[in-house]
């Protein structure tokens, strides 16, 4: 004779919703996603916010202004450039700076190489390249006398870029270039 063993229904020790799905919660685990999560958009919040500001290029802190110490010149550019992203460096001419009807800016050689300059507003009379820079003059018949150069970075990293109208002081400018 066979022997009956006795069964007895599985219990579900996890709830179930509307009776039908069995939904089980870990809450220390839950906590540590919220966190986790929290973090992120935090993260995520601070990423956007610096860039509208301009850290990554093109804001508020990445327009820069800088006067050489015996007035000659005062350079506009940004501070925080991109790869391959077109840009301009405004040169303001002081009224000492202008001999015998012309202005000679020498400029390190940085301009050309990783910085790419791409062309000079207006056209110079003459430019000179040796020395660790470029030599440029530039007819001044009216003041004030301003020159543009455009730039289009050709690799990522930190620049120098050394100014000295003749007769005057350098003028350093650092230039972050963002990938």
């Amino acid at each position: 004779m066979p022997v009956e063993t006795q069964t007895k229904p599985v219990k579900d020790t996890v709830p179930k919703v509307n009776n039908e799905i069995a939904v089980g919660s870990d809450l220390a685990f839950q906590r540590k996603w919220w966190r986790f999560t929290r973090t992120i958009w935090v993260v995520f919040t601070c990423i956007i916010i610096a860039d509208l500001l301009g850290l990554f290029g093109r804001g508020y802190f990445s327009s820069s202004e800088a006067r050489s110490e015996d007035g000659l010149m005062n350079v506009k550019y940004e501070r925080v450039e991109r790869f391959s992203s077109p840009s301009i460096l405004r040169v303001e001419f002081g009224a000492n700076a202008i001999h015998d009807g012309k202005i000679e800016l020498w400029m390190s050689d940085s301009l050309l190489k990783p910085l790419g300059n791409q062309r000079v507003i207006p056209q110079p009379q003459s430019s000179i390249v040796g020395g660790g820079g470029i030599q440029y003059t530039f007819p001044a018949t009216t003041f004030p006398v301003e020159v543009e150069f455009a730039l289009e970075p050709m690799l990522p990293g930190v620049d120098d870029l050394t100014l000295r109208v003749a007769g005057g002081k350098d003028l350093k400018l650092r230039i972050y270039v963002m990938p």
